[in-house]
């Protein structure tokens, strides 16, 4: 039987998929070959490329007028390609939100092209909540915000108005409900949580915002260079293109975005009233910036954790250890993880409260 699998990247993805990938691994298209040995040019995988895009476009709705691209170097590339795309080359200047680890990351790369105004904070309180009642400065050249927070257990639930452009490191809570893109200008997304494995890295621009910062940029760092390329312009990562291709496929075969995000609020719901009601545990996020996607929690003081450790490995459960910044545990809960497996760690925490309360 296959694990609980709670790891918050690289996750849990569809069984189905799982299979497909490892069949293509030994003969991909019946070529008699790999896939990750046939040319990346060739018809096969072109198609696969074209397919992944696609299938973006219609989940999400993307309108006209963007590009999506499969890149690599993962959401930490980006930290440093979106300033430099988008960050005028005199007196560049960017808001942003700081809201947990990897949003702190892109602030400090920004940091090294330009100023960055940081208009909101939640590290006073150990990122346990999402900065509201901001200003963003008119002059930006773009406002940057991250929106979900996979140590801290924290989502924007409603994103701000901005005076000038929008993006967004949606890694962690991408195609997890629905998204009206036209109200961002960048969006990007490490494909390891709800898309595929690590090695892939979805952006989604808007083409009206490019070439405009006066900057001499390395080619790699100019996404018009993979716009004009069709993300060919190195040899791109197949395998993990290719499993998000089919994990995207697997996404609109059972009623795409819509349906889960009715799936995605049933286990959070469920998980978050047992910790609500699990007199042995505490949440660590504000109630109302509550990430769907990752619940973290502690043991109330005095509380202790090897016989609850014991049990849900017992249980079949991994990866629900709390990252070190939080301690804890950490219950993700990406697309592919089912309710049942978050049932079974629920009754595993009622029977730790009813023996140890």
């Amino acid at each position: 039987m296959k694990k609980h699998n709670f790891s918050a990247g690289p996750c849990i993805l569809p069984p189905e998929v799982l299979r497909q990938a490892s069949q293509a691994v030994l003969d991909f298209d019946g070529l008699e070959l790999s896939l990750i040995e046939i040319s990346h040019r060739s018809k096969n995988f072109v198609a696969v490329m074209e397919k992944a895009q696609e299938l973006v476009r219609e989940l999400l709705k993307v309108p006209e007028g963007y590009s999506i691209l499969f890149l690599q170097g993962g959401a930490s590339l980006e930290f440093v390609m979106v300033p430099y795309n988008l960050m005028k080359n005199e007196n560049g200047r960017a808001a942003y939100l700081d809201t947990g680890t990897w949003a702190s990351n892109a602030i400090k790369e920004a940091q090294r092209i330009g100023q960055v105004d940081i208009v909101g904070s939640s590290k006073d309180k150990n990122y346990n909540y999402i900065p509201k009642g901001f200003s963003i400065p008119g002059e930006a050249d773009y406002f940057h915000c991250t929106s979900n927070n996979t140590i801290f257990g924290t989502q924007i639930k409603e994103f701000p108005e901005t005076p000038g452009l929008m993006v967004c490191d949606m890694s962690s809570d991408i195609f997890s409900k629905p998204l009206d893109v036209s109200k961002f200008d960048l969006i990007y997304a490490g494909a390891q949580k709800n898309m595929g494995p690590a090695g892939a890295t979805l952006v989604i621009v808007k083409d009206e915002i490019l070439g405009k910062t006066g900057r001499n940029i390395p080619a790699y760092l100019d996404y018009t260079t993979h716009i004009s390329k069709e993300s060919m312009f190195n040899t791109p990562p197949v395998f993990s293109v290719y499993v998000s291709m089919l994990t995207l496929q697997w996404l609109k075969d059972n009623g795409g975005v819509e349906w889960i995000t009715e799936v995605n609020k049933q286990k959070a719901e469920v998980m978050y009233n047992e910790i609500d009601r699990n007199s042995l545990f505490t949440g660590t996020a504000e109630k109302e910036d509550r990430s769907s996607m990752n619940a973290c929690f502690l043991p109330v003081n005095g509380v202790k954790t090897e016989a609850f450790d014991a049990m849900w490995k017992e249980a079949g459960i991994s990866g629900i250890n709390g990252h070190r910044s939080v301690g804890g545990y950490r219950a993700s809960m990406y697309n592919a993880l089912p309710l049942e497996s978050v049932k079974t760690l629920v009754d595993v925490m009622k029977e730790f409260e009813r023996t140890n309360g």
